[in-house]
């Protein structure tokens, strides 16, 4: 009986340091999981960061003036679902990628205060529409794009999320609040069709 007794003791206590072993490693797999997605979330917070950065220490970023028209940029006191509709309708009519993406422009546009439709229209002139893009660049704004480098998003969410925050940093922010003054510092070789190009774009927004 007392033989039975030890291995039944023994066999209670092996399955009770199963079971603890096995909790401790569930514990273990979650906070590995925590801790791969604050990881992941930190990088893509960083490459954000170094996209910025790396743009605005770039030539394209030149202090480069034009004139300053106050009010051109003004976010318009429209409804949201309205302006979703109508670039959504846009996107449509020229078989743009960006459809999927007309409330995500809508919504930074207005984070970052201003005219939803000027993501547009630069989208419109400079890849009409994300249609020529470097390969698998995301970026239908031609932005960072100098000689030989070439500024990679890893989606579109990202790309509109960079670029937004660039143009409300280094160029609305800064008094540069028409085409023609945008212009002067996105594009300095533009003989003016790039500023032509983009206000068409704002007015058939409009």
């Amino acid at each position: 009986m007392t033989n039975i007794s030890f291995l039944l003791t023994i066999k209670l206590m092996g399955k009770k340091i199963f079971l603890l072993g096995f909790f401790f490693l569930v514990l273990i797999g979650l906070n590995l999981l925590i801790i791969l997605r604050i990881s992941r979330t930190s990088r893509k917070d960083a490459r954000i960061k170094k996209i910025l950065t790396d743009i605005s220490s770039s030539n394209q970023f030149n202090n480069l003036s034009g004139p300053v028209v106050l009010g051109a940029f003004e976010t318009q006191a429209i409804l949201s679902d309205n302006r979703v509709a109508n670039l959504k309708s846009f996107f449509r009519k020229y078989n743009s990628p960006l459809f999927d993406y007309s409330e995500h422009i809508v919504s930074t546009s207005d984070k970052y205060k201003f005219d939803y439709r000027l993501l547009p229209a630069i989208a419109m002139q400079e890849s009409t529409l994300c249609k020529f893009i470097p390969h698998e660049s995301f970026n239908c704004w031609g932005w960072g794009i100098y000689g030989d480098t070439v500024t990679k998003f890893e989606s579109y969410d990202e790309a509109i999320e960079v670029v937004a925050r660039g143009l409300k940093d280094h160029y609305l922010d800064k008094g540069l609040i028409t085409a023609s003054a945008i212009m002067e510092k996105y594009t300095p070789s533009s003989n003016g069709s790039w500023e032509r190009g983009v206000n068409t774009i704002l007015k058939m927004l409009d």
